[in-house]
């Protein structure tokens, strides 16, 4: 009688649809709060205010990129933003999107060495 041992794999996926969402979201009620605060009017539309052209302060992103860390499963650092901020939800979500893939692939990477 011989005994096989069957090992199991599990593959971590990004979760890019779920960060974005989370990271747009945390955005875009950003900018609703600032127009609202400075009496700007902003479109109806939620993917008309991604475009918008707003400013973006860096803190404030550095504030909603610790919100979406629970989501990435790692510590994002802060050097991920861009320094002055951003002209619209759009470009930082274009810019950070691909910055927060890269540290949850070395994060993983770490994780699999130990």
């Amino acid at each position: 009688m011989s005994l096989t041992t069957k090992t199991e794999t599990t593959t971590e996926v990004f979760q890019a649809a779920a960060i974005e969402a989370a990271l747009r979201d945390a955005l875009i009620y950003n900018v609703q709060d600032q127009a609202t605060l400075y009496g700007a009017k902003l479109p109806e539309s939620l993917t008309d205010v991604s475009k918008q052209s707003v400013s973006i302060d860096s803190l404030i992103v550095v504030e909603i990129l610790c919100a979406v860390e629970p989501l990435v499963g790692s510590e994002l650092p802060q050097k991920l933003v861009k320094e002055g901020g951003y002209d619209s939800v759009d470009q930082a979500v274009e810019h950070l999107m691909p910055k927060i893939e890269k540290v949850w692939q070395k994060s993983k990477k770490g994780k699999a060495k130990a």
